[in-house]
């Protein structure tokens, strides 16, 4: 797993915690999936920075570790990997941190379609298959 930052912190959740600012390996998601969910990697995608957090329990902790690496909360949104998937189903716009009423986002999903389109950019970048 070269080319990554792993982030130590102090809760069991968070020591797998890990900042992708290059390339990660489907094979390397999948045993993050087994580890932590059984079928899914949680991820937060800076679209400013083209990069993204991965490995924790919770969105909220990977949003907190961007936002402590320099990244803007604006940029940050929330999805799901599923390792095992392809295509449309491989990513899954859906997070908690998504809720953001003045940015005009309803929803926990994504719902604009030009931010939609900058996490696919980021992740098929970061993400080898």
């Amino acid at each position: 797993m070269k080319n990554l930052r792993r982030v130590n912190r102090v809760s069991p959740n968070k020591i797998g915690m890990k900042i992708i600012e290059s390339e990660i390996t489907i094979s390397e998601l999948k045993i993050m999936a087994e580890k932590m969910f059984g079928n899914l990697v949680k991820a937060v995608v800076d679209i400013d920075k083209g990069l993204m957090a991965v490995d924790a329990e919770l969105h909220a902790d990977e949003e907190a570790i961007l936002i402590e690496h320099g990244s803007k909360q604006k940029d940050l949104w929330g999805i799901n990997l599923y390792p095992q998937l392809t295509g449309e189903d491989f990513i899954e716009f859906d997070s908690m941190i998504n809720l953001r009423p003045s940015q005009g986002n309803l929803t926990r999903s994504v719902e604009n379609e030009e931010i939609r389109k900058k996490i696919k950019i980021v992740v098929n970048r970061l993400i080898k298959r």
